[in-house]
Formats: structure tokens, sequence, C-alpha cells
């Protein structure tokens, strides 16, 4: 039975943000990935677009949500499904650190307004 300990997790931190991967290919997950998100107070996350569909669960916190343009403020226990193709950005104006549950299925790729494609580890 695979059980990923959250000592076990993996780390990575890119735009300000700390993704703590739990389910991916390398701890046993065949279709699907799943991450806690660690927002900083003040960060600013790039807008990016996605290739599959992200399910972004609230635990701790606010945050600003554009999706495809339109900004919502979202609090804890709030969710936002994101479909493949749509443009996310997340923000921070809190003095708060904000939480959040992210799952989605394997290959996620994310292209930034420049053009470069994203691969994130925690999510392949």
């Amino acid at each position: 039975m695979p059980v990923v300990r959250s000592s076990e997790a993996v780390t990575h931190e890119i735009h300000g943000a700390r993704f703590v991967s739990y389910a991916t290919p390398l701890t046993g997950s065949k279709e699907l990935c799943a991450w806690r998100g660690e927002i900083p107070a003040g960060t600013r996350a790039p807008a990016h677009t996605v290739n599959r569909e992200e399910i972004f669960h609230l635990l701790i916190g606010e945050l600003l949500i554009t999706l495809d343009g339109r900004t919502e403020r979202i609090s804890a226990g709030d969710t936002v499904i994101v479909n493949p193709g749509a443009t996310l950005a997340v923000q921070n104006p809190t003095d708060h650190t904000a939480v959040s549950w992210v799952t989605t299925s394997v290959g996620l790729t994310a292209e930034l307004d420049d053009g470069t494609v994203l691969t994130p580890p925690w999510a392949n």
C-alpha cells in the first residue's frame, strides 16, 4: 500500500510559493497528482495557462484568483475548478500565508505569458 508520510513529501519552491508534493508517479500514483501549496503574504504568482484540469481547494487564508481575466476573492473552504486551457493567476494580498490543496492529472504543464512552458516536478 503506497503511503506517503509527511516527512517524505518533496518540497519545491517557485515564484515565491512552496509546493509540497504527495501524490506523483514517483510515489506510486498512476493518474493523479496532489500537493499542498503554501502562498506567503504578498506573493503574486505569474499568470499561466494549464493543459490539465486542476482542482484548487483553499485550506487556510484568503487569495485573489484570476481565472481567464475574472478575479474572485476566495476564502478557506472555497474550491476553484480550473479547466484545461484556462489562464490562472494567484495573489495573496493578506498578511498571512495561505495554504491550498491541489489535485490534477499526471502531465500538467503551465505556459507563462512569455511562452515559457513549465513542467512542474510536483505534477509529473
